[in-house]
This record gives C-alpha cells, structure tokens and sequence, in this order.
C-alpha cells in the first residue's frame, strides 16, 4: 500500500481542486490520500463525491498552532467535522486570516514591494488565504524565484521583516480538542528549520504525555539526519511516525507519494480514530 497523509486543496493553499487532488492522487498509484487543508474540511465533500475506486481517502485537517512563541502545525485524522468546540477553534483561526493577510500585504508595500489585496485574493479564490498565497504573489512579480523562496526572514518566514502574527492555537489545547472529536493527531514537519524556530524537544514530550499520537518524519523539509534523530525521538516516546508529501500541488515542487507512511501505522491511526473513518472509493464523478 502506498498511503500519503499530508495533502492540500484549493480549499486552502493548494492549486488541486479537491476532486482534482484525489484523481492526481490515484494517477499517482496511491491506495490512500489524506485531505488535510489549512484549517478547514471544506473540501472534504467535493473529494468523496469525486473519489476514483480504489483510492480510500482520511479526511483531515492541518490545524495552525503556536507554543513557547514558535508556529506549529499539527495534522489531525478523522474527527468529527461537526464537533462544536473543535469547529469554534477552527473558525476563529480562519477569521483572523484575512486582516493577518493585508497586514503583511501592508508591510510589504512599506519594503517597496506592489503586492496587493486583489492580487492576494485571486491567487487564493476560495481557498483560505494564507503565506503560501502572498508568497505566489512575489514570484508574480519576480521578487523571489519560487514560494520557498519568500519564506525567509527577509520576507514571510516566522519573525521576518513581513511577519505578522495571527490566532493560532495552544497545541495542548489542540490536542485536546481533536481527542474530544474522535481524530488523532500529528506533528507536521516538526523539524523544518528553513521555515523559522523549531519546537524543543521537551515540549514534543510534554505533548507526547498530553495524548499527541505521532510525528511527521517522512517530508521534504527534514533532511536525514532529522528523520534520524526525529525517528530516535518516536521511539522514546512511543510516537507513531508517519511519511507524507505536502503536497500543494504546483505551488511546491513535492509530488503525491514522494514520501509515505507505513500501513502498520496508517491502521493504527484508524484503529484509534471514532470521529470519522476512512472513505472507499466508489468511482466517484464529482467535479
């Protein structure tokens, strides 16, 4: 089984529609594909309408978090959608994206760069306008070559000169919520140091005690002496360890299965999920 658990939809900041996202992923020779946009499950829907036979889908979510000053993501698997404390979370993180938003569209004037709203909001369309989509804006207009390349203190990364803050939430409390909704949860790309600070260690323990199931150790952004040291870290802490591809798409050069995760671990995160369960593929047609 080929199994990627980190994939994103034009509902967040991905360029796949999220049934285009599911054929590219079956095209690809994947057997199961996680949907996990920023923030939101909007795409969960059009992805199970769509969903070719043969590819089963996780529905899922990528849930921006911050502790000990440092942005963090966490992957949360199969909770319940609907659940009221989680979904209120989810929503206060989404409202503040769009003020977060023209605030570094403003400081980006400021350093001379013509970066505008309306140019924001068409790159993201739908989607939940985040970094990712000012990033494609300054490739727009040749200010860096790729969106990586505007992840950097200079420009958008964590502390950079166009950095502003928005609502993230507590990871313990996120844990906690996501654990009250069924889902299980895991550390994305815990240690992508390009992206900005990277969260010690310690506090990975502290959330492994607090119920956190895994980290992401299989990822473009972790070179091998971090699998190594991450993998060494899971093993300590009884951390499953997961492997996927972020992908966006064609905003980022990763590719559907370029990284995946073991079926021994992709059953164990089913078998302690209640919220939600994986979705078959029935030869779906949806746009």
């Amino acid at each position: 089984m080929r199994i990627d658990l980190h994939c994103h939809s034009t509902a967040s900041d991905g360029t796949d529609t999220p049934a285009e996202l599911v054929r590219n992923a079956a095209a690809a020779g994947l057997d199961v594909v996680a949907l996990t946009d920023h923030d939101t499950t909007r795409g969960h829907a059009e992805a199970v309408a769509a969903l070719p036979e043969g590819l089963t889908l996780v529905t899922g979510a990528e849930l921006s978090c911050r502790v000990d000053g440092v942005s963090m993501h966490l992957l949360a698997y199969l909770f319940d959608p609907e659940e009221p404390a989680l979904l209120a979370e989810r929503e206060l993180v989404r409202d503040d994206r769009v003020p977060r938003a023209k605030g570094m569209i403003a400081k980006l004037n400021e350093l001379g760069v013509p970066v505008t709203w309306e140019q924001v909001a068409r790159i993201a369309g739908d989607g939940s306008v985040g970094r990712p989509h000012i990033a494609s804006a300054l490739v727009e207009l040749g200010v860096v070559p790729t969106v990586s390349d505007a992840f950097t203190e200079e420009w958008l990364a964590d502390g950079g000169r166009a950095f502003v803050e928005k609502h993230e939430t507590d990871p313990f409390e996120a844990v906690r919520l996501v654990k009250a909704a069924g889902g299980v949860t895991v550390f994305a790309h815990p240690a992508a140091a390009k992206r900005g600070r990277t969260v010690s260690e310690a506090r990975i323990a502290e959330l492994a005690a607090a119920g956190l199931d895994g980290v992401e150790v299989d990822h473009m952004d972790h070179d091998e002496p971090a699998r190594a040291r991450l993998r060494g870290l899971a093993g300590e802490l009884g951390l499953l360890v997961t492997g996927s591809s972020d992908y966006h798409g064609s905003r980022k050069t990763c590719v559907l299965g370029e990284y995946t995760t073991d079926p021994e671990v992709y059953g164990e995160i089913t078998r302690r999920a209640f919220g939600a369960f994986p979705v078959p593929g029935a030869g779906g047609t949806g746009a």
